[in-house]
């Protein structure tokens, strides 16, 4: 087998062919599925094992003060020896993987061969393809948890570690210094303990991650913001905790811990910093330091390790082990977010590459995962792909006969909406409160007072709270569902089972069992009236441009640039763990687009994400050998516009800008050239709104079809969905059309 070491003395770094380890009795044979690259302890040990002998000395005078008691004892030559051949031999790194049992060993009785188990320990959780793993170091990994998300479970025991050690309660202010990983786990724990945190890193990518997490306010140490921020959020009296989670020679972070700490507050070392405190600082604040030793008791006691003898819970609550069960429960419950902290994943076989990209500042990452070869297995120890390559496109039914309903070409339709946010009252309602023939009659919200707004605004005839009285009412004709994006598919299928026709923003589903649940309402009412708010297909100089550009004979490609911006600081879009991902939110437009301009629906989705950040590249393919690459990016200049697009094909080229203005450039035939290009827009851009709503009205008063046939809202769905599962396997994801 394969295995990541390092020669101390030369600094070497290789993965070496050494011996599959025994299974020896009280643990597992553990083969690694993904093992996860402590960017903060394993680059210092790989940036030391660099430096000249003098540079080692001085990194590590604890050794320094061993080997001079040794010379004291055993004289200059023996010590000399001992040295050297310590340092001039292969040693191991790696403490943190997720892998599938191969072999149990006597004595163990909790997990059998094939369970997907999360491991720790410097000298069992290494970068290898095998590891034996005694049975206090590892744990079962709890159902519907990633593989990849599971080898963060030592990091994460080390954060949670620190956390417990500064005891904190409900409604208090952290501050945690140093923002990489374990400052990052830190603080999403804290948060997630109903603390407020304030972060502290000069790395702004890192602190935006931190707030986009949940952290109240970050920034760089230096800066008055912190400070700023501790003040607000305190009252001035200063953080209750500090957790100091960073590296490095500077003595700031202590002192930065004593100017914000609170009378009497805590402050926790679980990083490797400079520890030269400010007597006076700290003692006059009478500042609590303390220290957090790796993963919990058990940790350095070969008892517990090595033997699997177990501390009483009654006298040692949170174990290594049981901190390391505690933190993938928290993940698998969606209270801590890991993903967003992965930078790159690396085949193993490119590890030493990927080191040497690490400590020459190539990659700049917050957390790297080792991908080794052959499948992962889930929990029950069936095979699974290492990453998904197909998600299916669901076949669209229509059980039974459910006409639309016979109505007065005169009568006007009758429309309710469910939810009354912000989109709904700046760019649905203003178009509907103005247009001959349709009736507003019911708004309903979860709260009261929105309902009456939108009532008093709007012109709407009732408001209420009670969604089940509105689907009941026969008179009604559609429903419009514009409340978060988790009630969307919920709502929609309730709606289509009551008969009504519905419009429904973005997305339409954020799962495929969503997907098919809304499926299976058209099927078993046979209610087909579905309209995705896709509203760019509608907007007139998209349309005209379109037309313009005319029928195609060849494979084209379209390039499509979102520059999304930054979203404020508590915004529901940043709840992933019930909201779904941004672009799950709001991908479905660029996708529907580019479908739409390129009359067809895409056989497959590829997708990459920039480290560190929510820039995303996703690559739609298209039965005829078309492709459509949309960027989406977070982090572009804010005075640049929102979306521009080229699509290309047939000696044609289409430029379209934001909605403002659009060219085409074409070869004209026999050598000429042809140029067209849009008058600018007089007003605000129209993004196609008041169009689609005609349209949606038009097909509900007619009894026509609906503007956009629904398999093409499916397969837009489908393909939305396909991104997140194309992020997580880095590869291409097969739009598999079901039958």
């Amino acid at each position: 087998m394969k295995q990541v070491v390092q020669n101390y003395k030369s600094g070497e770094l290789a993965l070496l062919d050494v011996p599959v380890p025994g299974c020896k009795p009280g643990g597992v044979l553990v083969r690694s599925a993904y093992s996860l690259i402590s960017t903060g302890t394993e680059l210092m040990k790989v940036s030391e094992a660099g430096m000249s002998m003098v540079g080692k000395a001085r990194s590590r005078p604890d050794q320094v003060a061993k080997v001079m008691q040794s010379v004291a004892t055993n004289g200059v030559p023996a010590t000399y020896r001992k040295v050297m051949g310590k340092l001039d031999s292969y040693t191991p790194l790696g403490y943190s993987l997720c892998g599938v049992v191969e072999q149990v060993g006597p004595g163990i009785d909790d997990v059998k061969v094939g369970d997907l188990v999360a491991c720790a320990g410097n000298e069992h959780a290494l970068h290898a393809e095998l590891n034996w793993v005694p049975k206090n170091l590892y744990t079962p990994v709890p159902d519907g948890l990633a593989p990849r998300h599971a080898a963060f479970g030592t990091v994460g025991s080390i954060a949670m570690q620190g956390v417990r050690q500064g005891e904190p309660q409900l409604g208090e202010v952290a501050l945690v210094i140093g923002l990489g990983l374990i400052g990052q786990l830190v603080a999403q724990l804290l948060t997630a303990s109903g603390v407020r945190v304030v972060g502290a890193d000069p790395d702004p990518a890192r602190c935006e991650l931190a707030e986009r997490l949940g952290a109240a306010a970050c920034g760089d140490p230096a800066s008055a913001a912190v400070e700023a921020a501790v003040a607000e959020l305190t009252d001035g009296h200063g953080v209750d905790q500090v957790y100091l989670a960073a590296g490095g020679g500077s003595n700031q972070p202590v002192e930065l811990a004593a100017r914000l700490a609170r009378d009497r507050g805590r402050v926790v070392d679980i990083g490797k910093c400079r520890l030269d405190l400010p007597w006076n600082a700290y003692y006059e604040k009478e500042l609590d330091v303390r220290f957090s030793r790796s993963y919990g008791p058990g940790r350095y006691d070969p008892a517990y390790e090595l033997e699997g003898r177990d501390y009483p819970i009654g006298y040692v609550r949170w174990t290594e082990r049981r901190n390391l069960a505690c933190f993938l429960d928290l993940l698998a419950r969606d209270r801590v977010d890991v993903e967003p902290l992965i930078s790159h994943v690396a085949d193993f076989d490119d590890a030493v590459g990927t080191y040497q990209r690490l400590k020459d500042g190539e990659l700049k990452a917050v957390a790297v995962l080792f991908r080794y070869p052959g499948p992962a297995e889930d929990q029950a120890g069936q095979e699974v792909p290492a990453a998904p390559a197909e998600v299916t496109v669901p076949a669209v039914r229509r059980g039974g006969t459910a006409p639309a309903p016979a109505r007065s070409a005169h009568a006007p339709v009758r429309v309710a909406f469910a939810g009354a946010g912000n989109y709904a009252t700046s760019m649905l309602l203003p178009h509907l409160a103005q247009r001959d023939g349709v009736e507003l009659s019911t708004v309903v919200t979860t709260t009261a007072l929105s309902a009456a707004n939108a009532k008093r605004k709007f012109g709407f005839a009732e408001a209420s709270t009670d969604l089940d009285a509105v689907l009941d009412d026969k008179s009604i004709d559609a429903v419009f569902v514009v409340t978060r994006h988790s009630s969307h598919a919920e709502l929609t299928r309730r709606a289509l089972l009551a008969g009504k026709a519905v419009f429904v923003e973005k997305p339409l589903a954020l799962s495929e069992d969503e997907l098919a649940g809304v499926l299976a309402a058209v099927e078993e009412s046979g209610n087909d009236r579905l309209q995705v708010g896709f509203n760019r297909r509608f907007a007139p100089l998209l349309q005209e441009a379109k037309q313009r550009f005319g029928a195609r004979t060849g494979p084209a490609n379209l390039r499509y640039l979102v520059n999304a911006g930054r979203l404020q600081h508590g915004s529901w879009y940043l709840q992933q763990g019930t909201e779904g991902s941004r672009f799950t939110g709001e991908g479905g437009h660029f996708i529907d687009t580019a479908s739409w301009l390129l009359d067809a629906d895409p056989v497959s989705v590829y997708a990459t994400a920039a480290p560190g950040n929510e820039d995303l590249h996703v690559v739609l393919r298209y039965p005829d050998g078309s492709t459509a690459t949309i960027s989406y990016v977070t982090t572009g200049a804010p005075g640049f516009p929102k979306e521009t697009l080229d699509l290309v094909a047939d000696g044609k080229v289409l430029r379209f800008d934001d909605f403002v203005r659009a060219s085409l450039y074409s070869d004209g035939g026999a050598g000429g050239r042809k140029r067209w290009v849009s008058s600018r827009l007089p007003k605000a851009r129209d993004k196609g709104q008041n169009a689609e709503l005609a349209a949606f009205i038009r097909a509900v008063r007619s009894g026509g079809p609906m503007p956009v046939p629904l398999e093409s809202l499916v397969a837009t769905t489908a393909a939305t969905l396909a991104v997140p599962a194309g992020l997580a396997g880095g590869a291409p994801v097969t739009l598999a059309r079901a039958r």
